[in-house]
């Protein structure tokens, strides 16, 4: 009876998901159509190894983990919607912030390559789970092969078919994670019924707490991305669109890693890159394939994404001296060295580190722009706020570290 009430629950969340994405009304709306980019690259960057991490690290207190999580990422968002409020005023900007736009330009195109290495290392390892037990080896060759593809891709201009493949992607994912979601709420439902809901503790201290909080801020990354959307959308429709992205977002996640805190014990599962299949098997037997999938959909969507991103950054930065096909052959080599040198929670903790030091640049720069060219009212308050952000963002660039510590 549990099982079919969970599988109901999955198809009604899943078509009900569906249906609004493709709601007219919904689809054709421009700041809906302006969400739905950085709403995708939150939700992609981690959120089916965030909770398994989360929910062994911490326990119970997982949620509270989550929510200074989505916390920080919300405040270091404020920093870059007060510069997008500043973009068109570049004439107001002093050669040391001009300077630091520059720093920051460059660290959001180093932070790129990295997390193209995550999110491929992520699909290798999701999709070397259809042939059965976890498998380094085959997840890693998977992982080179796609690399490959999308090199290929990138040097003969063939990104527009895949793009077209993201955009198809994005709607997979955001309607497995609903069922999901729902189908966890079910289980917990009725574990709670039962009393049989499980509470735990966390296996680090505060400092090392703090320290793998900084190593996953790479998982609610995807915000920025409403920054760079300048050709299509007006500064405050940017602005509007990144707030509602957190928001939605932040209450995903946090109804997703409540259900699974309360749901399963810390230790009572191995930790992997794909632990969420197995946590899954004792919930609903579909979820399984339908994770790999999600997974696959949205791992390659955002390493597309990014790949696109960084060839775009380096190309302007440059003048056009660096070309997309260059920057295509050096990520892809960074990639392949970090594929086989390091495992998948490592690399979570580089492409945090690169975005953390990229929210400090950008936190910086708000600083400076606050207190050399804006509004009196409030200034102290903004330059007070926006400086410890760049402290914040610096520490975690520093001090990030793995979940395998």
């Amino acid at each position: 009876m549990t099982a079919d009430m969970i599988d109901i629950a999955m198809a009604v969340a899943g078509i009900a998901v569906a249906a609004l994405l493709f709601f007219p009304p919904l689809a054709k709306a421009k700041l809906w159509r302006a969400t739905v980019t950085p709403l995708a690259s939150i939700i992609g960057s981690g959120f089916l190894i965030l909770g398994p991490i989360l929910t062994d690290t911490f326990g119970t207190w997982g949620i509270v983990a989550m929510g200074m999580l989505c916390l920080a990422g919300y405040a270091f968002g404020s920093a870059i919607r007060y510069n997008i409020a500043r973009l068109d005023q570049p004439d107001r900007d002093t050669d040391f912030a001009n300077r630091v736009e520059g720093i920051a330009s460059w660290a959001l195109a180093f932070a790129y390559v990295i997390s193209v290495a995550y999110y491929l290392n992520l699909f290798g390892a999701f999709a070397a789970r259809i042939f059965g037990a976890p498998s380094d080896l085959l997840g890693r060759a998977i992982t080179t092969g796609v690399y490959l593809v999308i090199l290929a891709a990138g040097l003969t201009k063939g990104f527009s078919l895949l793009e077209r493949m993201e955009q198809f992607t994005v709607s997979i994912k955001l309607v497995v994670i609903a069922a999901l979601i729902a189908a966890l709420g079910v289980h917990a439902g009725v574990e709670w019924n039962g009393h049989h809901l499980e509470t735990s503790g966390m296996k680090l201290g505060f400092i090392g707490s703090v320290q793998l909080m900084f190593g996953l801020i790479v998982t609610v990354q995807g915000f920025e991305t409403s920054r760079y959307l300048g050709s299509h959308y007006s500064p405050d429709e940017r602005q509007r669109s990144m707030r509602l992205s957190q928001w939605i977002a932040t209450g995903i996640y946090l109804a997703y890693v409540a259900l699974l805190a309360v749901s399963f014990e810390s230790g009572s599962f191995t930790l992997e890159e794909t632990a969420i299949i197995d946590m899954m098997r004792g919930v609903s037997v579909v979820l399984g394939p339908l994770l790999i999938l999600a997974a696959l959909s949205a791992q390659f969507s955002a390493a597309v994404a990014d790949t696109n991103g960084s060839g775009g950054l380096v190309r302007e930065l440059t003048q056009g001296k660096v070309g997309g096909k260059t920057t295509y052959l050096i990520l892809v080599g960074v990639g392949l060295a970090m594929t086989w040198l390091a495992n998948v929670f490592e690399i979570i903790a580089y492409a945090s580190r690169a975005f953390a030091f990229y929210y400090a640049a950008q936190s910086l720069l708000a600083a400076l722009r606050a207190w050399y060219g804006g509004a009196q009212d409030g200034r102290n308050r903004r330059v007070a706020t926006y400086s410890a952000l760049a402290v914040l963002g610096a520490a975690a660039a520093v001090f990030g570290t793995s979940a395998e510590g």
